[in-house]
C-alpha cells in the first residue's frame, strides 16, 4: 500500500474526524462511548490543525488512512504530558483497511522526524491505553520505551500508559 504522510487539508477535516472517531469508538477507547467528552476532541480537527501539527496518512487515492496529532512542547491546549525539551504525539488513529499496512508507523515515523526539527526537544512522548497493544507495539519497534512513573488517569478508571523515545 502506498501511504503518504503530510499536513491535515482543510476540505480534509471532517474525513479525518471521522476516521479517528471510528478508530476510538471501534476499539472500545472511550470510557462513554458515543456520549464520551473526549470524542468531541478527536473530532475537532480544524481546531487541532489551528493549535498544532495534525498529519494524515492518505493512500494513492488520496483517501485519508489515519492521523495524528503532534505536539511541539508544552504549553499549549494540546500537551498534556509533554514537559520541557519534549514534544508529544496524540491522537493517533489508522482506518481498519491501513492497519498492519504502514499507516499507523509511518505516521509515528513523522512525528519522530518533526521532534527531531524542534530546537530544544530532547524526547517524544505519548500517552497510550493500556488495551492499545498494537499501537504500543509500533512504539516500541521505534525505540519508545515505557516511563511508567508518568502514567496518568484523565478521568477516574482510564489509566494511561506513557511512552518516550529519547531525540
Amino acid at each position: 500500500m502506498d501511504i503518504t504522510i503530510r499536513a491535515v487539508r482543510p476540505e480534509e477535516h471532517r474525513a479525518l474526524a471521522e476516521v479517528t472517531a471510528r478508530a476510538y469508538l471501534g476499539d472500545g477507547l472511550l470510557a462513554f462511548g458515543e456520549s464520551d467528552e473526549y470524542l468531541i476532541d478527536l473530532r475537532d480537527v480544524p481546531r487541532r490543525a489551528a493549535e498544532a501539527q495534525v498529519l494524515v496518512a492518505v493512500g494513492e487515492d488520496e483517501r485519508v488512512l489515519g492521523g495524528v496529532t503532534f505536539v511541539a512542547g508544552p504549553g499549549t491546549p494540546w500537551a498534556d504530558l509533554a514537559q520541557n525539551g519534549e514534544a508529544e504525539l496524540r491522537m493517533l488513529a489508522v482506518t481498519p483497511v491501513a492497519r498492519r499496512r504502514g499507516a499507523g508507523e509511518a505516521l509515528v515515523r513523522a512525528c519522530v522526524e518533526r521532534a527531531r526539527e524542534v530546537e530544544g526537544c530532547r524526547r517524544l512522548v505519548l500517552s497510550s491505553q493500556q488495551s492499545m497493544r498494537e499501537a504500543q507495539r509500533i512504539y516500541e519497534r521505534l525505540g519508545f520505551v515505557r516511563t511508567p512513573g508518568r502514567d496518568w488517569q484523565p478521568v477516574p478508571g482510564v489509566t494511561l500508559f506513557t511512552y518516550a523515545l529519547e531525540i
